[in-house]
């Protein structure tokens, strides 16, 4: 079934005004690009600076929001917003964003989300009709879970142990160094 644009009521407009996109950005450094950007997100969310900036550090620190191709994509969630921001900065020159391919950025886009759920009414995306860890109906999911970090879908106890890595067999002739290597290559590390 192909979505149409009405099952997508958020339109990009509603997230990223002319305000919020920066051409030509002068910074040098991944910090420096997170501290322009939140300055320009302060004066359009009302959101002290400060606060802005912590938040995408606190992100970065969890890995890198590189994405690769020369795009990074920092975000945050914050209690003092109501609904989604963004921000679209293309850079005068590229930087390094310790991106996942290690090339450097030259676009990015910050996204800030409100701490609370966003409204159904409000989302850019369909909410998922499986649970994550299961594939059945999220409705016969046993619990759903929020961290800090992430929202996931958690499987009822009896399904645990599908999602655990099959223990491996100790190989009966290798030393525990040769047991370890093969570990893991078996692992795909």
């Amino acid at each position: 079934m192909a979505l149409g644009r009405e099952a997508y009521p958020l339109d990009l407009s509603s997230i990223i005004g002319p305000e919020g996109v920066i051409a030509g950005l002068k910074t040098a450094t991944k910090k420096q690009a997170l501290q322009e950007l939140a300055a320009r997100a302060a004066e359009i969310t009302g959101v002290h600076e400060r606060t802005i900036f912590d938040i995408l550090l606190e992100r970065e620190r969890l890995g890198t929001t590189g994405v690769g191709q020369g795009i990074a994509i920092p975000h945050g969630k914050l209690a003092e917003i109501d609904r989604l921001f963004g921000l679209f900065a293309r850079l005068d020159q590229p930087i390094d964003f310790e991106s996942i391919d290690e090339q450097p950025v030259d676009l990015i886009f910050l996204l800030l989300a409100p701490r609370a759920p966003v409204p159904i009414t409000s989302r850019p995306w369909p909410r998922s009709r499986a649970c994550c860890a299961t594939a059945t109906p999220a409705k016969n999911c046993a619990t759903a879970t929020r961290s800090k970090r992430s929202t996931r879908c958690s499987p009822n106890p009896a399904s645990r142990t599908q999602l655990k890595t099959p223990r491996v067999p100790p190989h009966p002739t290798l030393s525990s160094q040769e047991e370890r290597a093969r570990h893991r290559a078996l692992k795909g590390h």
